[in-house]
């Protein structure tokens, strides 16, 4: 039976899925991935560790699924967007990964901003100036880190690093030298310019490859690591959000998907590339289709902070109800009244992302009283991030994006009350979706298009079950319109104060 194998090397974890077509998962299977952050803002990973978990999950996949490596007929690597992989000239790991969530490099950014339009790189490299830039990053570590800037002779990505350890042939994949700036979005090429602004040889950036193109093969080392079997074509590799998307839908111009993942995130298909400060711009996996799409700093990992810090004291009560510490809130929060009677939360915890690009921005909780408690800051949170999510699609839509269909997924969207917020907020039906495995699935579904298995991009939604559809309740559109527009009017007074102090 053939089957097709997808990998996402995940930010906290390292996810394998075997599929068979046209809609049966076979297996799947993790393992946790060691987050590090040694100094403030920092984050890293040990890109070794990511292979480890690959050379583990192999074997668990194909027993689970009953198959042998014979029956893998393509794999699929996806991976976070866009970390920074640095080896030496005999290919060597030559410091822990950079992440894409990685803002040591403010000066960088505003070292490059002075030395170029940001008009003129906007239009040439189709993203905005921040601190998602390769080059910003690379800039880091050639004043900070000069032994490791000098050895350096190649650059990855996440995925690209696994594909080379799989096959030994050097590329990056085309979405992430789009991200990391070094395409000319106008002729779809790398561009020198782009890359001499990054301080690094020519030499140093790989061939540029389309996921859905074969890069190549399982080499016979790579076999013996993993349990693959030798020859087992590879493909180019893809973006964890894109592929995600894909298996969600995101398939038609004005399809959005509202990510409600650790980071939340905003992806609409569209046919044309609009390039915007304000926004990422990516290529969809389905050729001829765009992605331009927005990621904020936090979204669970800001929920999951206030249970560790603020919430503790309710934990003993969820177990006692048999309910999650989440759920738990749920229920606490639905009895506080939309507008958490006053209280604010400004969720930029780890300065933001798009589409403000600002890294000292500070979470804000504002609106505090002595009747006020744990429930309602819990809905101030959860509201905050529809705030979040509606300041997105207003600037899509203001690029000229109409956003016609909303989805939602990640665990996130688990919780009904936090999308009906969104839905409120957005006054927009939000379609949930069930049984998604994650970009895994969409890695995996790439191989069978590259192998010639499916020519139906469509098709990787089939797995994917449709939910309840939420709709807004138009009983709380002005409130919540008027909370939104105090929302960005707080942010906009204290954004000064914000970075005179972070300085």
């Amino acid at each position: 039976m053939a089957c097709f194998l997808g990998v996402d090397i995940g930010t906290t974890s390292t996810i394998g899925i075997l599929i068979a077509l046209p809609d049966r998962i076979l297996a799947t299977a993790s393992k946790p991935v060691t987050f590090s952050a040694p100094h403030a803002g920092w984050a890293e990973e040990e890109p070794q560790e990511w292979w480890a978990n690959l050379c583990a999950l192999v074997p668990e996949l194909l027993g689970e699924a009953g198959v042998s490596a014979d029956d893998v007929a393509g794999i699929g690597i996806t991976g976070m967007l866009p970390a920074v992989v640095l080896l030496d000239a005999a290919g060597e790991v030559l410091r822990p990964s950079i992440q894409q969530s990685d803002g040591r490099c403010s000066a960088e950014v505003a070292e490059l901003a002075a030395e170029i339009d940001e008009a003129d790189f906007i239009k040439l490299a189709g993203n905005g100036i921040n601190q998602q830039l390769v080059g910003c990053k690379l800039r880091w570590i050639e004043k900070n880190e000069p032994d490791v800037f000098a050895k350096t002779a190649t650059l990855f990505g996440s995925y690209d690093y696994i594909n080379h350890r799989l096959t030994g042939e050097r590329s990056v994949e085309r979405n992430w030298a789009l991200e990391g700036g070094f395409i000319d979005i106008a002729a779809n090429a790398v561009s020198d310019r782009l890359i001499a602004l990054a301080h690094v040889p020519k030499a140093a950036l790989p061939p540029v490859i389309a996921s859905h193109e074969l890069l190549g093969a399982v080499t016979a080392e790579a076999a013996s690591a993993t349990g693959l079997k030798e020859g087992t074509p590879v493909t180019g590799g893809a973006a964890d959000f894109i592929a995600s998307g894909l298996a969600a839908g995101l398939a038609e111009p004005g399809d959005v998907l509202l990510k409600f993942g650790g980071s939340a995130d905003v992806l609409i298909a569209t046919k044309s590339a609009v390039p915007d400060p304000r926004m990422y711009l990516d290529y969809h996996l389905i050729p001829g289709l765009y992605v331009p799409n927005g990621c904020m700093a936090t979204g669970g990992s800001a929920l999951n902070w206030f249970v560790e810090r603020i919430a503790y004291g309710e934990k003993a009560a969820a177990e006692e109800a048999g309910l999650t510490i989440h759920q738990h809130l749920d229920r606490l929060a639905e009895a506080t009244p939309p507008g958490a009677d006053g209280v604010q939360v400004i969720p930029y915890f780890l300065g933001e992302k798009t589409p403000i690009h600002d890294p000292h921005a500070r979470g804000i909780i504002s609106g505090l009283s002595l009747n006020h408690g744990v429930p309602h800051m819990w809905r101030a949170l959860l509201e905050g991030f529809g705030h979040a999510f509606r300041h997105h699609i207003e600037v899509l839509n203001d690029m000229g994006h109409p956003t016609e269909r909303y989805m939602a997924s990640d665990g996130g969207s688990n919780s009904r009350f936090w999308v009906q917020i969104v839905a409120d907020t957005l006054q927009a039906p939000i379609q949930l979706l069930k049984g998604h495995p994650g970009s895994c699935l969409g890695a995996a579904w790439t191989a069978a298009i590259a192998t010639g298995a499916t020519d139906d991009w469509h098709g990787a939604s089939s797995f994917v079950t449709r939910g309840d559809v939420i709709a807004p309740n138009p009983d709380n559109a002005a409130l919540y319109d008027a909370r939104y527009h105090a929302f960005r009017e707080t942010y906009r007074r204290l954004a000064d104060m914000q970075a005179e102090s972070s300085s």
